[in-house]
Parts: C-alpha cells; sequence; structure tokens
C-alpha cells in the first residue's frame, strides 16, 4: 500500500480557520457524543480490534484489546472515551485519550488513543463533528495540544485529521518492543 503523503509546514498545510481547522464542528447532525460508560465496553472493544484491522492490518488479541478497554473504567482510569450515537441510541463510532504530561510547558498534551466509526457511517462528517468536540473538551481543560499518531498507510484518516487542523509534527516516533 501507498505511504500518504502529508503537508509538512503549515504553508503547504489546508487553509485553517483557527484551532478547529476546517472541521464542519457544530454542524446539524443525527448523532450525538457523550462520555463511555461500562455498559459501552463491548462496542468499544470491537471497534478497538475493527480500528487495528482498518488502520493497521493487525489482528489483536480480543483478551488483551478488552484489558485496554476496561481499563478506562478503573480508579483511577488509564483512558477516557466518548462515544458517538445515533438518535436512535445505536453507538457508531469512539474516541479515546490518554494525557502526558509536559515538563517543558507545565501542563498536559490530550493523545487521541484511538478514533473509529463504523462503514457505513463514514463520510458524512461524523469525524469532523467528534474531532470538533474533543477539540473543545480539550481547550476547556487547558490542555496544551491535542495530538495524534496515524498510521502512515491509513489514506482515508490521515487527511481528514489534516482537515480538522492536525499537522505533522517535527518528531519522529520511535519504539522499543518489550514484549513479542
Amino acid at each position: 500500500a501507498a505511504t500518504v503523503r502529508l503537508a509538512r509546514s503549515r504553508a503547504a498545510a489546508l487553509d485553517r480557520d483557527g484551532p478547529l481547522g476546517t472541521c464542519l464542528g457544530a454542524m446539524d447532525s443525527d448523532y450525538t457524543i457523550r462520555p463511555a460508560i461500562a455498559a459501552d465496553i463491548d462496542a468499544l472493544v470491537s471497534f478497538t480490534l475493527a480500528e487495528a484491522r482498518d488502520a493497521e492490518r493487525r489482528t489483536l488479541d480480543v483478551a488483551g484489546a478488552r484489558r485496554g478497554v476496561e481499563a478506562a473504567f478503573d480508579s483511577p482510569p488509564r483512558a477516557t472515551y466518548w462515544v458517538a450515537q445515533t438518535g436512535a441510541g445505536r453507538v457508531v463510532g469512539s474516541m479515546s485519550v490518554v494525557t502526558e504530561w509536559s515538563n517543558f510547558l507545565g501542563g498536559d498534551y490530550w493523545w487521541v488513543q484511538s478514533l473509529y466509526i463504523l462503514p457505513e457511517h463514514r463520510g458524512q462528517g461524523l469525524v469532523d463533528q467528534m474531532l470538533a468536540y474533543l477539540s473543545a473538551r480539550a481547550m476547556a481543560a487547558g490542555a496544551i495540544d491535542l495530538r495524534l499518531y496515524g498510521y502512515n498507510t491509513n489514506e482515508r484518516a490521515l487527511p481528514a485529521y489534516q482537515r480538522c487542523g492536525f499537522e505533522v509534527s517535527p518528531y519522529i516516533m520511535l519504539t522499543k518492543p518489550l514484549r513479542r
């Protein structure tokens, strides 16, 4: 698969109109975004497994994904989840955030750990609505940045993130696997 090429500078990036980029933001929508609750865990696990298949062509261990999702409902929580639901109450998407403390700036970065939308609900502005919602929550909480990393072949998601104001960072992500 081809690697998605993203703009690497403000000048080359898409024109933006503020911290939410050109996301649709507060649009008329049949979707509602709300904090996830324990009753959403099965859907969140299903979305996590599907996101790994879609974005990285990976098959995750179901028990490991469940442990990861359930940790968001521990005390203290390891992550915070929100879900997008239809007017009929069907959960059709989710996103989660973890925070990282910056000793340079004395505040938190909010990292979008996951974002998934069922295929039949894509292309309707829901990702824009979800990221605008999350951006507003992050700003209200005093976050420094909203950050994410995306798989370099995710040809659908990466341009959507840029449209919503995300820019390619000057950092390179490195990883050292500790378990196989």
